[in-house]
């Protein structure tokens, strides 16, 4: 592979976990996978939003740092390169949808002092997928707590990822489209995601829009 860490990113159920996964065993990498089942307030923020959001986001956030911060600060002596099912900065782009403004400012000035710290990707992958795909996507892998996801709170995270991406100058973003793709299914599908991903890009968003 062409960079030597990698963050695939998208909404739920997009396919981050699986198509990480799939390169990393592929391609000698070391995988990094975002842990969260055993997040406690995971089931209760979505039976009760405005109540759990802000210590669901911060109890994000800490796993999600200290996992990174461990992981990437060891040297890495047995694979080829990095790849994660996550970016930290995915903490700031849900929490702008479920915060409200004082909750938020105090978790963004959190953030930014433990960002600091940590390594940025040399290529972020972000993986665009439909709502209607999502939900199938979603209802398909089975978790519980995640049956009764609202299509408008889909549709407000894939908005602040974008709003987040295209004020992002100093990143190498990869915009895929794969709404025609089913790359678990389809051998040459995963193939041509893997191809389109080990190409040069510069720094700010790049799209593609792949067909079989």
């Amino acid at each position: 592979m062409l960079y030597n860490y990698i963050a695939i990113e998208g909404n739920i159920g997009a396919g981050k976990t699986s198509l990480a996964t799939k390169i990393a065993n592929d391609h000698n990498g070391r995988l990094i996978l975002e842990q969260f089942d055993d997040n406690p307030f995971l089931a209760k923020f979505y039976d009760n939003p405005e109540r759990y959001a802000f210590p669901l986001e911060l109890s994000f956030l800490a796993e999600r740092y200290q996992q990174l911060r461990t992981e990437l600060s060891n040297q890495e002596l047995f694979h080829d390169f990095t790849i994660s099912d996550y970016f930290l900065n995915k903490s700031v782009i849900f929490a702008r949808k479920t915060l409200n403004e004082d909750e938020y400012q105090l978790f963004f000035r959190l953030f930014n002092i433990m960002n600091a710290n940590l390594p940025r990707p040399e290529l972020l992958v972000h993986l665009y997928v439909n709502t209607r795909r999502l939900q199938t996507n979603i209802q398909m892998r089975g978790r519980s707590y995640e049956q009764k996801i609202p299509d408008d709170y889909l549709e407000k995270i894939q908005s602040s990822y974008f709003d987040y991406l295209k004020q992002q100058s100093k990143l190498r973003i990869l915009l895929l489209d794969i709404n025609a793709l089913d790359f678990v299914k389809h051998e040459s599908h995963y193939h041509l995601i893997v191809d389109t991903i080990n190409q040069q890009y510069p720094l700010g968003i790049s799209t593609r829009v792949l067909k079989p």
